[in-house]
């Protein structure tokens, strides 16, 4: 295990049977699973003095070490790329992401990425914990989902705010227009998530293997085949929205992964009608609770005028 350069951290393991990327995701402040992972498999981990594997699973008491490296000279390229700034200060900012803007780079994504509009835009005025390609990410939304995202611009606001993410003490509510009709006027889905089992690009409801999410829906309006739902989380998993109502069987209109595709043609949908309309949180320096809504974006709103006059 290398030691120059960075840092330390030991854990004693306080339960049983939690695969240790997931326990040290929650313990180890302001990281992704991610990051926790590319640890694991560059042997920075170590439990009773041994270097152990991502799925492994920890015991009561297991004596845990974590070399974290020093972070790594930012090196994602600045673009001129437009965004949507609703709020900034020295601390986050606040943006309001366009469909078809990945959050960040990764396999695929090396350019065009929100990350590389705010490298232009701040420089490196923002936190270094995730590394390189994440400057500043403290939470994701999809490529295609429209919305919120806060970023952080040092690492005192990138842990604060991981902390409440954790915690749940986030309020984060979405709108979206899902397949078919919910008679129900609210419900809650409590239905572990994980990796598909046979498609590792997807995710799934997984009872073996999966981590606990928690959403709830709320009808906002019927219509004769699709249904206007406002939904909130408890939890942030990968895909969560998107996996949860396609499981109660209805997916998310327009989604070419989880939902319907005849269904998606017949609207001429190229992706889900999913928006992060709201988010609330504690400031990281000044303590105030705030709130920011954006209104539904053309493409949502097109789509609830045809539904309304079908």
């Amino acid at each position: 295990m290398a030691s120059s350069g960075g840092s330390i951290q030991t854990f004693v393991a306080d339960a049983d049977g939690i695969r240790i990327d997931a326990w040290l995701t929650d313990k180890i402040s302001g990281t992704s699973r991610s990051f926790v992972q590319k640890l694991l498999k560059d042997g920075q981990v170590r439990v009773n003095g041994m270097p152990v594997k991502q799925n492994y699973r920890i015991k009561v008491n297991d004596q845990i070490e974590v070399y974290l490296p020093e972070p790594e000279k930012l090196d994602v390229e600045p673009e001129n790329i437009p965004v949507d700034i609703l709020f900034e200060d020295n601390d986050i900012i606040v943006i309001d992401k366009p469909k078809g803007m990945v959050v960040h780079p990764g396999a695929g994504n090396f350019s065009g990425t929100m990350v590389n509009a705010l490298m232009y835009l701040r420089g490196e005025s923002l936190s270094d914990i995730n590394g390189i390609l994440r400057p500043g990410i403290v939470h994701r939304i999809d490529k295609d989902t429209t919305g919120i995202i806060v970023v952080a611009k040092n690492n005192h606001a990138h842990r604060f705010l991981s902390e409440k993410f954790k915690a749940h003490d986030i309020e984060r509510v979405y709108y979206a227009v899902v397949d078919g009709v919910i008679y129900e006027n609210k419900g809650k889905i409590d239905a572990p998530i994980g990796r598909h089992p046979v498609d590792r690009k997807k995710m799934a409801v997984n009872i073996s293997n999966g981590r606990r999410a928690v959403t709830y829906f709320k009808v906002i309006e019927r219509f004769r085949n699709a249904t206007f739902v406002e939904v909130t989380l408890e939890t942030g998993r990968t895909h969560q929205i998107r996996v949860h109502m396609a499981y109660i069987g209805h997916p998310v209109l327009g989604d070419e992964v989880y939902g319907r595709k005849h269904i998606n043609k017949k609207y001429n949908l190229d992706s889900q009608v999913l928006h992060a309309g709201v988010l609330g949180f504690v400031h990281p320096s000044t303590g105030e609770r705030l709130t920011f809504r954006s209104e539904l974006p053309k493409y949502f709103s097109d789509l609830l005028y045809v539904l309304r006059n079908e």
